[in-house]
């Protein structure tokens, strides 16, 4: 299995990391297509070719089709939204803040999966982004939709793994 060759290339220090891997993704209380999407999108946004290379086979075998394309274009879409949205953020002239975006985002209005789960997926990448815009937006869009605490919290509780592995596995990569 992929997550244990994943597991095993996590260096001792960060034992903490490896058990959290563990438990983010094989004790889940998501459903499969939520966990998987979580993931595969996670690590896309995380950057990572050893964690990609890793966790997307298993993905894409948990995944329909239709869901693998969602989790990805959520990832894509969301690289774009949380620079955009986060600038608009951080800047002091809020006059930005007014002007139309002028970007396509089609997607987020047809993912062709369950709206609930694009969501979520676009949530746990924009929680590795940073972009507190974004995760306000999502976050609503979830609980109105019915979505508990507990479900958003776990989505993001996988982002946090999944990059913290990328990060760490990369830093091991340039430090050998």
């Amino acid at each position: 299995m992929a997550l244990d060759e994943l597991k095993a290339a996590v260096p001792d220090y960060a034992k903490d990391l490896k058990l959290n891997l563990g438990s983010v993704i094989g004790n889940s209380e998501l459903p499969k297509q939520q966990l998987w999407g979580t993931v595969l999108a996670c690590a896309i946004a995380s950057r990572s070719a050893q964690v990609l290379r890793e966790l997307e086979p298993e993905a894409k075998a948990n995944l329909s089709p239709e869901a693998y394309t969602a989790a990805k274009s959520a990832a894509a879409i969301m690289a774009m939204n949380n620079v955009f949205y986060r600038t608009r953020h951080l800047l002091s002239d809020k006059e930005y803040g007014t002007m139309r975006a002028g970007l396509r985002m089609n997607v987020i209005g047809n993912p062709g999966v369950e709206k609930v789960d694009f969501e979520l997926w676009s949530l746990a990448v924009s929680a590795i982004n940073g972009c507190g815009m974004c995760l306000d937006s999502h976050e609503q869009v979830l609980r109105k939709a019915g979505v508990d605490r507990e479900t958003v919290q776990e989505a993001f509780k996988i982002a946090s793994v999944i990059q913290a592995v990328g990060v760490t596995l990369e830093s091991e990569a340039h430090l050998a």
